[in-house]
């Protein structure tokens, strides 16, 4: 027999976190005013379950791995991000701003799905009706057939129909408005979240059907409910891009089936999200070589390596103390930096503001990027272009020196590909790397000595070197 009692708890609807009183300010995630009451159950048992009512025990040596093919689309850009393809049972978060595209993602992948031979998908929408998406689909070219559409929020009325129906692929667009009758609290709190994403969860795994959920974020570009919902689903992914740029950027925070270093490249197009089959030329593709406060870097993300172009302006602070402002570059990289090109370099920037910016939405974490930013820097202070043709990799130590970075020979390759005649690398990288056709190898021990080699000489440049 069981007896139960009833709390009343306030959750966070950012973090998830729980407190037994009111707040303004969330003690966990810093957020103000996001605190919601709710009541809890709690079941205490009074009766020891029987031992032949528990799950079975197995030896793990003797268990029988399910050999389950992955699924592949014809979007490579996905397949790449998702490990490979789609694994079966598995549970897809994906997120991103709204107006990204994600709707327009998840319906293309459910188009690709129900163009398999006896392939059926089935959209969960709760937020567009039927003849939305008829006419989304419409506009993207997806014919529909094999492609069911239900328009229902109560997850009960879901899983029913999913039941009897058994598709290859289940689409819910999107988690924040579907909820359980059974739980308290409004569509989009974090006990119907969490809720609903479990049903889901144990659904998928015991039939064997992936699962793409779609999620919000929020005002600082989290999933909505983050700790909720990141431990439960088996890939997080993320939809990036800027609102006035066409470009979108698809990466993984998450992923038991693949790694989370590999991002996916798409242009969002009148026909839907088009993969990018070329991102470094993508990326570069306003580069002017040679300009003023710009530099090219070699970038890996995951096996793939990338060609993106660095820009940075200084200027001096006309108003209390310089600022430093970085977008797509991690901020204390960018404050590490300027504080070795002040003290080891002799580029007075302890006056200057210092804005550096990735072009094309891309984020930087790799801190062989390091040398790149540091010549764009130098190059607006000092007002002397970059030498034409030249790209810059390596990561700058404390005192000044040079440090090489994994697998050089594919970013040198990369450069060369795309037609640039001059890399600057550390002098330490002494491995007996292959030749590569075209380019021309420039080491340098320091940052001093990268400076000196990359950047043409000014009247400017040699008045503020001299002094």
């Amino acid at each position: 027999m069981e007896k139960s009692k009833t709390r009343t708890v306030f959750i966070c609807q950012n973090c998830g976190r729980e407190s037994t009183k009111w707040e303004g300010k969330c003690s966990g995630c810093q957020e103000w005013n996001c605190l919601v009451e709710n009541t809890v159950t709690v079941s205490k048992r009074t009766v020891a379950p029987r031992p032949d009512s528990a799950g079975l025990l197995l030896e793990l040596a003797k268990v029988q791995k399910d050999v389950y093919a992955r699924v592949t689309f014809p979007i490579e850009e996905l397949n790449r991000v998702l490990g490979g393809g789609l694994v079966a049972g598995s549970v897809i978060l994906i997120s991103g701003d709204p107006g990204i595209g994600k709707s327009t993602l998840l319906l293309q992948i459910s188009d690709a799905i129900s163009k398999r031979k006896d392939g059926q998908a089935v959209y969960i929408s709760g937020e567009e009706s039927s003849q939305q998406l008829k006419m989304r689909a419409e506009r993207l070219g997806v014919s529909g057939d094999g492609l069911y559409i239900y328009p229902e929020t109560n997850m009960e009325n879901v899983m029913a129909r999913l039941e009897t129906m058994q598709p290859d692929l289940v689409v819910v667009d999107s988690v924040q408005t579907v909820y359980l009758e059974d739980i308290n609290g409004a569509p989009g709190s974090i006990n119907q979240i969490r809720e609903c994403t479990l049903r889901l969860l144990r659904w998928a795994k015991k039939s064997g059907v992936p699962v793409f959920i779609s999620g919000h974020v929020t005002k600082d570009g989290a999933i909505a409910g983050p700790k909720t919902l990141e431990h439960i689903v088996d890939v997080v992914l993320y939809l990036e891009g800027e609102s006035f740029n066409s470009y979108r950027i698809l990466r993984s925070a998450k992923n038991r089936f693949g790694s989370t270093n590999e991002v996916g490249v798409f242009e969002m197009c009148g026909t839907g999200l088009m993969e990018v089959s070329n991102p470094s030329q993508m990326f570069l593709e306003s580069y002017v070589n040679g300009a003023i406060g710009a530099a090219v870097v070699p970038t890996l993300e995951g096996s793939r390596p990338l060609l993106v172009e660095v820009q940075a302006l200084t200027s001096i602070a006309a108003y209390g103390p310089p600022r430093r402002v970085s977008n797509g570059v991690d901020f204390n990289r960018l404050l590490l930096i300027s504080a070795v090109l002040s003290r080891r370099a002799g580029v007075g920037l302890y006056n200057q503001d210092i804005i550096v910016n990735v072009t094309g939405g891309l984020k930087i974490a790799e801190p062989a990027a390091d040398l790149g930013i540091a010549l764009a820097i130098a190059s607006s202070f000092r007002d002397a272009r970059a030498i034409p043709g030249t790209v810059a990799v390596g990561e700058i130590g404390l005192s000044g020196e040079l440090r090489p970075v994994p697998q050089m020979e594919r970013r040198i390759s990369e450069a060369a590909r795309l037609g640039f005649t001059r890399c600057i690398i550390p002098a330490s990288f002494n491995k007996t790397a292959p030749r590569v056709k075209g380019i021309e190898l420039i080491r340098a021990g320091n940052i001093a000595e990268a400076l000196r080699l990359g950047l043409e000489k000014t009247v400017k440049a040699r008045e503020q070197v001299e002094d």
